[in-house]
């Protein structure tokens, strides 16, 4: 990944019949980066896509794709990107080479090396000739990305790219993900999977109700995020008084935490904290002052998801 800039969108706003459906949306996707869009049900996540693509025109605000203004020259600006969205479409009774000379009809300079490329790319080429109603749904999709690379994108845009796949299916797309991007391609991937964005994304743009609500790496995210503190004594009673009067520390309830249990398994009567973590050892000392056995202190990052729902203040993703 470097600092060139290949998409860059700039103070985007959309209003449909009045209601500003996006507002002020900002980013940039650099090159050879792989951008995670998250956000619920009506965030603005699909209206911002089809922006991006030129289905539908932003009310104001600027949006480049390789320097080129999408507004005043489309054509040139979307030569440069790849596209799914939503479900990838193919003609099941015709070949996945069927299909993709298809499309490549539609472009120019696509020739047959091309077409064998990409199906080598997407690790298409053994069944490649066979009808796509034998395909399973992680091969349909593998044949999509195929006719989105044919014009040799810059950027490759997949809105969903997970969708109804198995986890073998997602983790093979997550594979082929970051070899597009070690060879330089920049990608943008909306996706509700939180976890897989996590794995996935070098960086990536949270929104909620049209407004993007943070821009970053995850591990900047979840860092500003502030870990949690989870604590464990031998007189569990005892230590959540001691903590509970501390006034920089606040105690976390089970309902209202999101950490994965997996992590908390085996923590009998754990105690879940916010707090400044430089405390800890002061805190520690004082609960053995006082008779209270610690038997365990243990800092808890929280997840992507955890950062979203505390972001959107709990809104379902989507």
């Amino acid at each position: 990944m470097n600092d060139e800039i290949v998409l860059s969108v700039r103070g985007v706003k959309k209003q449909i019949g009045g209601v500003p459906i996006v507002k002020n949306v900002t980013f940039d996707v650099r090159r050879g980066e792989i951008f995670g869009f998250l956000g619920p049900n009506g965030a603005g996540k699909t209206t911002t896509i089809r922006m991006l693509v030129d289905l539908i025109k932003p009310t104001s605000g600027e949006i480049t794709i390789c320097g080129e203004d999408i507004r005043r020259h489309p054509e040139a600006a979307l030569s440069h990107v790849g596209c799914i969205v939503e479900n990838p479409e193919a003609y099941p009774f015709m070949s996945g080479w069927e299909n993709l000379e298809h499309f490549a009809r539609m472009q120019r300079g696509i020739d047959h090396a091309r077409i064998e490329e990409v199906a080598a790319i997407v690790g298409l080429d053994a069944r490649i000739h066979d009808k796509v109603k034998t395909y399973s749904l992680g091969m349909r999709q593998r044949l999509g990305i195929a006719q989105a690379l044919l014009g040799r994108p810059k950027l490759l845009i997949l809105d969903e790219p997970t969708n109804g796949l198995d986890p073998k299916g997602i983790k093979e797309l997550r594979e082929f993900v970051r070899k597009l991007a070690d060879e330089g391609m920049s990608l943008f991937i909306s996706s509700h999977l939180l976890s897989e964005i996590q794995l996935m994304c070098d960086r990536v743009a949270i929104i909620s109700r049209g407004e993007v609500l943070a821009v970053g790496t995850v591990d900047e995210l979840i860092r500003g995020a502030g870990n949690y503190v989870v604590w464990q004594f031998e007189q569990p009673d005892a230590g959540r008084r001691l903590l509970a009067g501390e006034d920089d520390v606040q105690l976390v309830d089970d309902e209202k935490h999101r950490i994965d249990e997996s992590l908390l398994a085996g923590l009998k009567d754990a105690q879940v904290t916010t707090m400044n973590q430089d405390r800890i050892s002061a805190l520690v000392e004082k609960a053995v002052r006082a008779g209270i056995g610690v038997i365990a202190v243990q800092r808890i990052a929280p997840t992507l998801e955890e950062l979203f729902l505390r972001m959107t203040e709990g809104e379902a993703i989507g």
